[in-house]
């Protein structure tokens, strides 16, 4: 739960909402090693929550569930390069400010945590600071902070191309009730991506017309992550999850982005409900999060 006495003393709020891949195929491989991928990607009403304030100099502060485990960690750091990349862009209206993170969701853990956060970053102090940014600059600024930033930054249904910034928004995406599931085990992403036996797959084809959740279920169901095998292959725990995510009810399973994080897609939001008490009950020690994602139409 969000911590309202820390973000109550402060004057702007922005939710960094976690980034759910529903679909991701890698297609390419670019020669500076960026790799291509197509991938269907959807936002939930989740995630991490940042707090600005103005201050006297610089500071940052850091709460919630993985927010002492976050400490010193590259996520805090991508936050403080948002600041200092848009304070640079801005010029003198950049006064001092205060950050404050709450750290709701895993460290590194496929759902877009540490650049959500440096999006949430941008959108903050632009707020704090009452200016805005053309987009021909804020959106190679956003790239400058990681493929999956410009993503964020639009946190809502999208399809994104080439190494994620060539996004397009997908509006008839309908929300869905969704369970996260984390073992709490980290994945080395450059790990993952090495371990792919071939990195020309076939492409993100979604039939035009989709309409309602039956329909977006079997588009989704009938894609991939290219990533999970190999992810498997490195955390066990990951089949583990998404088989006991289907034993609870799951209309569908799957791992979201680089892993570890697997995502229960359910007919309503008291399966999700119940699923995710049930899970939690059998793996106190593990990270269950009932949630539901943002429709199309916002």
């Amino acid at each position: 739960m969000p911590d309202e006495g820390i973000s109550g003393a402060f004057s702007v709020t922005e939710e960094a909402r976690a980034k759910i891949n529903l679909a991701l195929h890698v297609t390419g491989q670019r020669a500076d090693g960026y790799h291509l991928l197509d991938m269907l990607v959807t936002f939930a009403d989740c995630g991490d929550r940042l707090s600005f304030l103005r201050a006297p100099a610089d500071a940052f502060s850091l709460s919630g569930r993985f927010g002492e485990t976050l400490a010193g960690d590259g996520e805090a750091n991508l936050v403080l390069r948002a600041r200092d990349l848009l304070r640079a862009a801005v010029g003198p209206l950049a006064f001092p400010v205060h950050i404050h993170l709450e750290k709701n969701l895993p460290i590194a853990s496929g759902i877009g945590g540490g650049s959500a956060d440096a999006a949430a970053t941008l959108r903050g102090l632009m707020r704090l600071w009452e200016t805005t940014l053309p987009v021909e600059t804020l959106a190679p600024l956003a790239l400058q902070l990681g493929a999956d930033v410009p993503m964020c930054l639009e946190s809502r249904p999208l399809i994104a191309h080439g190494i994620g910034e060539q996004i397009e928004a997908v509006p008839d995406l309908p929300a869905f009730a969704m369970v996260l599931a984390n073992p709490l085990k980290g994945v080395s992403t450059p790990k993952v991506f090495r371990r792919l036996p071939t990195k020309n797959n076939p492409a993100l084809n979604l039939a035009p017309g989709l309409r309602g959740a039956t329909g977006w279920l079997a588009a989704i169901g009938a894609a991939r992550n290219d990533l999970e095998p190999p992810a498997r292959d490195l955390v066990p725990e990951i089949a583990a999850i998404s088989a006991m995510l289907q034993a609870r009810g799951a209309l569908l399973a799957r791992m979201s982005g680089s892993g570890a994080t697997c995502f229960g897609i359910f007919a309503s939001m008291t399966a999700a409900q119940d699923a995710a008490a049930a899970l939690h009950a059998e793996r106190p020690d593990w990270y269950f999060q009932v949630t539901e994602t943002v429709s199309g139409g916002m």
